[in-house]
């Protein structure tokens, strides 16, 4: 018999600002290590307002870890210190594996309606990995499998496998899977999920019902816990959900739709020393990497 996963926690997204001046929404962050355990960090930037977006995020640093853009609407035009440029466009995503470290500027641009939106996630690597040499890659959208099932449930795989049908992004530590998933009206959908991984979808449009909604959770709202509270029946826009361990989740509707990431990842289970954007094991690994990228020597040269 499957195990089912259930919600063990909620969030709603909250504003912050950063980069130059970016107005977005955040997931989960700093303040959840290690409850996201390979995962650090989850960004909404979504918003028709250029003045939320237009500062970008002029050149930083980046070491020990690995950042996912996945775009839906306007595009982000990147270069970065070792001469790579790119533009990542809607429906398509970036995996880039930071390593060593690399130095490099991510500026948003909307589209002809002057939207922009997509989703930033930080992945830890593990220790083994931390100074492994940068790499980058680059999924447009015509690369990404899109599979449609009987029950009208559409699926964009970036990585993970759904049958015979593999995502394009894979050979990662953590062993990850990435889905934009949208259910339609009145459909209930079950996806297994590997045990013993952390899990979590988050929820872009519409509402639904996760994990049939009928086991007590605690409820994040403005930094309070409420624990042991009566769930409620549908989460909808900007709401994370932390799933407990299990095999498989489900997720159903009644009169809408809902569209959610719906992601998982092997837990490293390692010592966390972050500031910023460069995310260590400790303290001293993060000491050296701030040296560094004062005195010139962050860019490994291989």
């Amino acid at each position: 018999m499957t195990i089912q996963r259930t919600i063990s926690k909620v969030f709603k997204s909250k504003p912050v600002t950063e980069g130059a001046g970016v107005r977005l929404k955040r997931a989960f962050g700093f303040s959840q290590v290690p409850l996201f355990d390979p995962f650090l960090l989850l960004d909404d930037f979504r918003s028709g307002e250029p003045e939320d977006y237009r500062k970008g995020f002029p050149w930083h640093p980046h070491r020990g870890i690995e950042t996912i853009t996945y775009m839906l609407e306007g595009q982000v035009e990147h270069g970065d210190s070792l001469g790579n440029r790119g533009v990542i466009r809607p429906g398509g995503l970036q995996w880039m594996t930071a390593g060593s470290g690399i130095i490099h500027q991510e500026m948003p641009e909307g589209d002809r309606h002057k939207r922009m939106g997509g989703f930033q996630l930080w992945a830890n690597l593990p220790a083994s990995q931390k100074m492994t040499t940068p790499r980058y890659r680059d999924i447009t959208d015509s690369q990404v499998p899109k599979l449609k099932l009987d029950s009208g449930v559409s699926i964009s795989l970036f990585s993970g496998r759904i049958g015979e049908t593999v995502g394009p992004v894979d050979d990662i530590a953590i062993d990850p899977e990435y889905l934009d998933i949208t259910v339609p009206p009145s459909t209930s959908f079950t996806h297994p999920v590997t045990r013993g991984h952390t899990a979590l979808a988050y929820v872009i449009g519409g509402k639904g019902i996760f994990c049939h909604a009928d086991e007590p959770f605690s409820h994040d709202t403005e930094g309070v816990n409420y624990f042991d509270m009566e769930p409620e029946r549908y989460q909808d826009n900007e709401t994370l959900i932390l799933f407990s361990d299990g095999e498989s989740v489900t997720i159903s509707t009644e009169n809408d739709p809902v569209r959610f990431l719906l992601i998982s990842g092997k837990p490293l289970n390692e010592p966390v020393a972050w500031y910023g954007p460069i995310v260590m094991n400790t303290r001293e690994e993060l000491r050296i990497a701030f040296e560094e990228y004062q005195n010139g020597t962050f860019i490994k040269k291989r």
